[in-house]
């Protein structure tokens, strides 16, 4: 999290899709930039969120755009004007407190922001 006169979190969306030719499930992570403007919204996120929450956010949308490794590469940005934490799902485990060391992780140096 990246504070000043703004909050700047990462967030992952994640989504799952049955592939067409193998029949299986695929479960993708797509991580986008998430811009905190409002000082309510920041207090809230400083005092409330930990890294794994599930969250609701609405905003407005914008791409953003960088060079990494000598590739122009796109991204979504969200300026946003709401942010709720939500509850888990009973008998979810889509946000795990103890996070499996064995599960891959997202490098810091992939994420652009």
């Amino acid at each position: 999290m990246d504070v000043g006169t703004t909050v700047r979190v990462s967030i992952a969306a994640n989504y799952s899709y049955k592939d067409k030719r193998s029949g299986d499930w695929v479960d993708n992570v797509k991580w986008n930039e998430v811009t905190i403007f409002n000082e309510a919204s920041q207090g809230f996120v400083k005092r409330n969120l930990t890294k794994g929450d599930l969250v609701y956010t609405a905003g407005t949308l914008g791409q953003t755009s960088y060079e990494r490794n000598g590739e122009r590469v796109y991204g979504m940005t969200l300026a946003c004007e709401q942010i709720e934490r939500l509850a888990k799902a009973e008998g979810r485990q889509d946000a795990p407190e103890d996070q499996d060391a064995s599960a891959p992780q997202a490098a810091d140096t992939d994420i652009p922001f």
